[in-house]
């Protein structure tokens, strides 16, 4: 069973996402900002990385850059799931190495179909 990393600084998107995402057959570990992502990655390997990018201590492109540099997290994929829609954030984005751009309020099933296009 695959090993999702959700991080989002909300709670009710934290439970709403990890609802969709068990219900779809994924194992969920929660973060609660990318700090607190980035120290259980350290310790857990993941199959993909859901990430918000507004968020207190670090922001999802931050923790997008430093999972990066992590030999494990090289080929994981990383999906951003934010408000945020501009292109520039998207390149920036990009830039920093997500696979993908989801946008809030996210549709479950669109959500599902992206990780399995996405994940190993």
């Amino acid at each position: 069973m695959p090993v999702i990393l959700t991080v989002d600084d909300s709670p009710s998107m934290r439970k709403m996402v990890s609802f969709t995402l068990v219900g779809a057959g994924y194992q969920v570990v929660e973060a609660v900002d990318g700090v607190d992502a980035f120290e259980k990655a350290q310790v857990q390997l993941f199959d993909l990385v859901l990430t918000d990018q507004n968020m207190p201590r670090m922001d999802g492109l931050g923790l997008t850059r430093k999972l990066r540099e992590h030999p494990h997290f090289k080929t994981v994929p990383i999906l951003m799931l934010t408000t945020e829609s501009s292109d520039l954030m998207k390149q920036a984005g990009r830039a920093a190495g997500a696979t993908g751009w989801l946008v809030k309020p996210f549709d479950p099933n669109r959500l599902i179909e992206v990780i399995k296009k996405v994940i190993k």
